[in-house]
C-alpha cells in the first residue's frame, strides 16, 4: 500500500521516509513489499496505516486541495490530527507507533476478541451488550453495523445472543484484542505521558472526534486519543453530525475504501470517494470539476 503515490509524488515518498526515521521501521518496505504477516501485527499496522494515510494526504495536497474538516476511525483520528495541524505528521506517526506498542502489549496481557454484528438496530446490540458481562460496543460504524469488544467467552455468547434477536451476520475479526473496550486500559495508561508530552496545536480546520461525535479543540486533544482507547467509535454519530452541519463531500485519504462505504450508508445524500492511489486522485479531480 502506498507505492503507487509514493512513486508518483515525491512529498508522499517523504512522509515514508519521515516515519521511517520517526519509527526506526522500515515503513516503505513493509507497506509496498511486506511480508503480510509482519505488516499486520498490531505495533507495525497501526504506524503503518497513519503513514500511508498522510502520504495520500501529501499527494491531495500536492494539487491544490485542502479539507474543511477533518475525521477520523480509530487510529485514522491520528491521521486526521496530522491533516488539520494539530500534530505534525512526525509527531503523529511518533504518537500512534507508541499507540500500537501500547495496545499490543495490553492484548498479550488481556486476551479478548471483537466481532462485527450486522443487521440490528444500535439499542438493540446496546441491550444485548448490558445483559453478557465483559462485552462493550466499539465501533459504530454505521447504521446496522456495530463492532462489540470484550472477552472471547463474552463475544461468542454475543454472537449467539444477536443471532438469536435476528441478526443477518456476524463477523468474528482476526484480532487477538479488544480493542475499545476497558480490557485494554493499560494501553491507556501506557499511552497517557506520550499524548501529554506531544506538541499540540490549535487544528486550523475543525477537527470532529469519533470519540464525543463533538468539534474539539486543542486543550482536549491529548485526553481524547488517551480515552479512544477504551471508549467505542462512534463514527456514525459523527458522520451524521457533520452531514448535519452541511458536509457534503467525504474524502477517505488512505489505504482502502471501507470507510467510503460507510459513510454512503449513514447518509445516502452525501458523496463519498477514497483516494490510495493516483488513479483515484485522479477520480477525486474529476468530482471536484463536476462540482464546481
Amino acid at each position: 500500500m502506498g507505492r503507487d503515490v509514493a512513486e508518483a509524488f515525491p512529498e508522499a515518498r517523504a512522509v515514508f521516509e519521515e516515519g521511517s526515521e520517526t519509527t526506526g521501521l522500515d515503513l516503505a518496505r513493509l507497506c509496498f513489499e511486506g511480508p503480510l504477516e509482519e505488516l499486520t501485527e498490531t505495533a507495525v499496522q497501526q504506524p503503518a496505516l497513519v503513514t500511508t494515510s498522510l502520504a495520500c494526504l501529501a499527494a491531495v495536497r500536492s494539487l491544490g486541495l485542502e479539507p474543511d474538516v477533518v475525521v477520523g476511525h480509530s487510529v485514522g483520528e491520528y491521521s486526521a490530527l496530522g491533516a488539520c495541524g494539530a500534530l505534525s505528521a512526525r509527531d503523529a506517526i511518533a504518537l500512534v507507533r507508541e499507540r500500537g506498542l501500547a495496545t499490543a502489549e495490553a492484548a498479550r496481557e488481556r486476551p479478548g476478541a471483537m466481532a462485527a454484528v450486522i443487521g440490528l438496530d444500535d439499542e438493540v446490540v446496546e441491550e444485548l451488550c448490558a445483559g453478557i458481562e465483559d462485552v462493550w460496543p466499539a465501533n459504530y460504524n454505521c447504521p446496522g453495523q456495530i463492532v462489540v469488544s470484550g472477552t472471547e467467552e463474552a463475544v461468542d455468547r454475543l454472537v449467539e445472543a444477536a443471532a438469536e434477536r435476528g441478526s443477518r451476520r456476524t463477523v468474528k475479526l482476526r484480532i487477538t484484542g479488544a480493542f475499545h473496550s476497558p480490557l485494554v486500559a493499560a494501553a491507556a495508561a501506557r499511552l497517557r505521558p506520550a499524548a501529554d508530552r506531544a506538541d499540540w496545536d490549535e487544528p486550523h480546520v475543525p477537527f470532529m472526534s469519533t470519540v464525543t461525535a463533538e468539534l474539539e479543540g486543542r486543550e482536549r486533544l491529548a485526553d481524547l486519543l488517551v480515552e479512544q482507547l477504551t471508549a467505542p467509535v462512534r463514527f456514525t454519530q459523527a458522520v451524521g453530525g457533520l452531514a448535519r452541519m452541511g458536509v457534503d463531500l467525504f474524502v477517505e485519504v488512505g489505504p482502502g475504501q471501507v470507510l467510503a462505504g460507510l459513510v454512503r450508508r449513514i447518509d445516502r445524500s452525501v458523496t463519498a470517494v477514497s483516494v490510495g492511489d493516483r488513479a483515484s486522485l485522479a477520480k477525486l479531480e474529476e468530482v471536484l470539476s463536476a462540482e464546481r
